[in-house]
């Protein structure tokens, strides 16, 4: 039984036991009352309606990013993408290219195992501007 349904039943509940809405004030009470409880009934089947609207229109946007996703990232992981990623860098002490992780970019230091020399990573030359 929806709430719309309930209201009305109150409704004839009141009505059979011929309550005097002008006179009486307990009449007038519950004629007030059944006013707002069928008001209220409305709004929220109204509020239910919408909820069912935007939950259907959620899902079609969810299929539809899906779809993108599945175009966009090739239907692969994209942590898994960038996971093994490894950078190029020469010793300034022996010039000997050294590859290092994400980890070791991370830090910013790096100890070359063939001169053993620590030296930090500057990495503000390898970016490149329009005027270069």
């Amino acid at each position: 039984m929806t709430i719309s349904e309930k209201v009305a039943y109150l409704k004839g509940l009141a009505e059979g036991l011929e309550l005097d809405v002008e006179k009486s004030k307990e009449g007038k009470l519950i004629s007030v009352m059944i006013g707002i409880l069928e008001e209220l009934a409305m709004t929220v089947e109204d509020l239910e309606e919408n909820a069912l609207d935007l939950g259907e229109e959620i899902d079609v946007l969810s299929d539809d990013l899906a779809d993108v996703e599945a175009v966009i990232f090739d239907d692969e992981d994209m942590d898994e993408d960038f996971e093994d990623e490894c950078f190029e860098v020469t010793c300034p002490n022996c010039e000997e290219p050294l590859t290092i992780d994400d980890e070791a970019l991370a830090e910013g230091m790096i100890q070359c195992p063939n001169c053993e020399q620590n030296f930090s990573l500057d990495l503000s030359s390898d970016i490149c501007t329009e005027d270069e």
